[in-house]
């Protein structure tokens, strides 16, 4: 008796938490977790680094523009010899002094469509990161989503284990005051304990996996208190049996994330192919600068000397030979090559991965209407089972097996809606819909 009053007063105290924790909606929990999950922070952060990259200056098209200072000083010993009379001068110490300030842009103006090809594949990058921000929104949505009807699961198996060790306890006071009058035997009323502890053996592990589960969506939740307590306001799995293969099938096609992925990296491919035939074209870079140099001499004829002035150049290049040209270029094409397989190979596992979930989805709704109607005839039959067993004409192991399959049912039918859950939740994702959990 008293490990039925430590589980009375453990399911009070449940209650009590739960009655003080906020109570969210899974559209709550996915804006909440949106915007605080570490690993959606890092993503965004990722592709914010990719918008700062896609920039006019990052991809050549713009000078660049330098201010330089500079001083030598030069401290020598001269011997001349004149030519014509063979005198020699000496001068030690000579102090020569070189002062220079001045501006220097230099600019490619043309470098075989190297800069406007590399301005797309920055622009292109760019537009992978969004790509992947998406993917990972969409994985965590998954994820949340299928902890949180997880969640319901779990309690609502923690509730039925509770009406198992309420039938259990049930059963065992009446074996107990029939054993008393002489009604029972004493094997009945042992077996019966027997039975009653088994069940509330499975009761007390099942508030783990509960809180386990609590535990994982305060992780995505990004919470500082893995343990606080969570409430949901949904207590039913409930099932969207309207989904159609053909709209699915469609939406697929045009709207999957990784699909579009695949395809920016097949357009990255053929960028990366045009960066190495830019190769085969001129390149014209312009330099032109304006300084000040000032000179002194320590020795000769003049003192000093300054100059001011502007300069400029043009410089045209083109590379004959360098070794690698060819291979590179085939190499680029076989790159092209492997990212159109990649995408069509992706394609293709993402219409079979459409094509189980979708034959699971149906098998699982045909399961929920059978286990629904099993449902209902193992609760009569433990009904009627505990009538007999009141009147003393069923015995107590019979009793337990009626009790047994009402549980079976109630879990075969749990079970059956949440593997359902899972599948449209993985068609919805697949088909890039999975932001309607949001709505």
């Amino acid at each position: 008796m008293k490990r039925i009053i430590y589980i009375t007063i453990a399911c009070a105290f449940l209650s009590v938490s739960f009655a003080k924790a906020q109570v969210l909606t899974l559209k709550e929990c996915l804006e909440e977790g949106l915007q605080n999950n570490y690993s959606l922070r890092i993503i965004h952060n990722e592709e914010q680094i990719s918008k700062n990259n896609a920039t006019l200056g990052n991809a050549g098209y713009l000078p660049t523009l330098d201010f330089s200072a500079g001083y030598t000083g030069n401290l020598d010993n001269i011997e001349t010899k004149a030519r014509a009379t063979g005198e020699i001068t000496k001068n030690n110490g000579v102090y020569d002094q070189t002062v220079n300030v001045g501006l220097n842009l230099n600019w490619t103006i043309f470098d075989g469509f190297n800069i406007s090809t590399t301005y797309k594949q920055l622009k292109e990058l760019e537009r992978q990161g969004e790509t992947n921000t998406r993917i990972a929104i969409e994985d965590f949505i998954a994820a949340l989503t299928s902890e949180y009807y997880n969640f319901i699961q779990q309690k609502i198996r923690l509730k039925n284990f509770h009406y198992a060790m309420s039938l259990s306890k049930e059963r065992l006071r009446i074996a107990e005051a029939s054993h008393l009058v002489g009604k029972f035997s004493g094997l009945d009323y042992q077996q019966a304990k027997v039975d009653f502890n088994a069940d509330s053996s499975k009761y007390m592990s099942q508030h783990e996996l509960v809180t386990a589960s609590r535990i994982r969506i305060n992780e995505l939740l990004a919470n500082d208190d893995l343990n606080g307590r969570l409430s949901i306001c949904d207590s039913l799995i409930e099932v969207n049996s309207t989904l159609e293969w053909d709209r699915l099938e469609a939406e697929t096609r045009a709207a999957n994330a990784s699909l579009l992925l695949a395809g920016h990296d097949n357009t990255l491919a053929e960028l990366d192919l045009k960066t190495v035939l830019a190769r085969n074209y001129p390149y014209v870079n312009l330099t032109t600068g304006y300084g000040y140099t000032y000179n002194r001499y320590g020795t000769g004829g003049n003192l000093s000397r300054g100059t001011l002035g502007l300069n400029a150049g043009v410089k045209l290049g083109f590379t004959i030979f360098d070794g690698n040209r060819r291979r590179e270029q085939r190499n680029a094409r076989i790159g092209v090559e492997n990212a159109q397989l990649t995408q069509q190979r992706l394609e293709q596992s993402l219409r079979a991965d459409l094509s189980n979930f979708w034959q699971a989805y149906r098998n699982n709704l045909e399961v929920i209407q059978l286990e629904t109607e099993n449902l209902i005839a193992a609760r009569e039959n433990y009904e009627i089972a505990m009538e007999r067993y009141l009147l003393g004409d069923l015995p107590g192991i019979e009793m337990r097996e009626a009790q047994k399959s009402l549980l079976d049912a109630e879990e075969r039918i749990l079970t059956a809606q949440y593997n359902t859950k899972l599948c449209e939740i993985s068609l919805q994702q697949i088909s890039g819909n999975i932001g309607v959990y949001l709505q």
